[in-house]
């Protein structure tokens, strides 16, 4: 009150006993903002600050600050205040009507308590981490403004904008700024990790991989970029320590699936030059399998399987292996060809 100068103490003089919602507004006196809003003390942190971002709303306030509210004289718990006051952020960032608001600030004096407030933020983002928005992106976009919608990502090439949050340090001394500073950035390093994979099936990612490493990176705090032009190729994922490890399994989940339908297709061009699986067509004709239905018709065979069911121009078909006919969900039998090809035999 002293910093906002003696204007500001008689505009709350003479709204004294007339606030509504528990909260009056005045002038921004000698600070360097237009409107102060002064909260009636109580123990409802969350109510208050919900109160105070939609009375900023309705008022069309574009930026708004807080201290940690009841951290003073009221004495209460900083950690028991950072869950209340980030609970009514959280709730009031995800209501659809929110247009004019677009930066909230909590201003933190006391260096302990930006571990509580940290913790807070951590624990939120554990628990709401499987939705498609995380806590986190929803935080970041009002904490450092909000995120615009970003244009359609390209084809093997993941772009990922990132909200810059700001830390304003105050303190008594140069010294315990730079050391506040010091701490602040060996936090944000403890939690960072990079993984890079490197291996020639990458060169294969086609859309649907792309799109499924699109949607992890929206949902996850990482960054993946796909470097496809080094050889062997490389993606390289950075952000969070456990998302980045569990990312990197997917990846590498992908990449033995990628191998191993190689090897599968590979397998399947060779046993095509030898055997060919035929189905009948128009005018006493035949036309082959494509090759993966071959293999499998030739395994079963070679299994001495009795039975094996496959799709023939989409329809769905039972194969007796020992007599060579298909028969479709109707009953309608067809006969099939097996076609050695070194021997030129049926």
């Amino acid at each position: 009150m002293d910093a906002a100068g003696s204007q500001v103490a008689d505009e709350c003089a003479q709204y004294a006993g007339l606030y509504q919602s528990g909260f009056i507004t005045t002038h921004g006196g000698n600070l360097l903002c237009s409107k102060i809003i002064h909260l009636i003390t109580n123990n409802q942190v969350k109510s208050q600050v919900s109160k105070v971002l939609h009375e900023c709303e309705q008022r069309m306030y574009k930026s708004v600050a807080f201290p940690a509210i009841g951290t003073g004289q009221a004495g209460q718990s900083s950690a028991k205040v950072a869950d209340e006051m980030l609970d009514a952020v959280v709730e009031f960032a995800r209501q659809k009507s929110v247009q004019h608001l677009q930066t909230i600030k909590i201003v933190i004096f006391q260096t302990n308590m930006l571990t509580d407030f940290y913790e807070s933020m951590k624990k939120r983002e554990d628990s709401d981490s499987s939705t498609k928005e995380s806590w986190l992106s929803v935080f970041q976009s009002f904490f450092g403004g909000r995120k615009q919608s970003s244009e359609r990502k390209k084809f093997m090439i993941l772009e990922k904008k990132v909200d810059l949050v700001t830390f304003q340090i105050c303190g008594e001394s140069q010294e315990k700024v730079d050391a506040t500073e010091s701490w602040i950035k060996d936090l944000i390093l403890k939690e960072q990790f990079e993984n890079i994979i490197s291996d020639e099936a990458i060169e294969s990612f086609d859309e649907t991989h792309i799109a499924i490493l699109e949607g992890l990176q929206g949902e996850k705090q990482v960054t993946i970029q796909i470097l496809n032009k080094l050889s062997p190729p490389q993606i390289k994922i950075s952000g969070i320590s456990r998302d980045v490890y569990s990312i990197s399994l997917v990846v590498q989940e992908m990449v033995q699936q990628i191998k191993s339908t190689e090897e599968e297709q590979s397998k399947a061009e060779l046993l095509h030059n030898l055997v060919e699986w035929r189905y009948p067509g128009s005018n006493d004709s035949f036309f082959a399998f494509d090759k993966l239905t071959n293999m499998q018709l030739e395994r079963a065979k070679m299994a001495k399987k009795l039975h094996l069911n496959i799709k023939i121009k989409k329809k769905n078909y039972r194969v007796d292996l020992n007599t060579l006919k298909a028969t479709d969900d109707q009953g309608k039998t067809i006969n099939l060809q097996r076609v050695i090809k070194d021997e030129g035999k049926l």
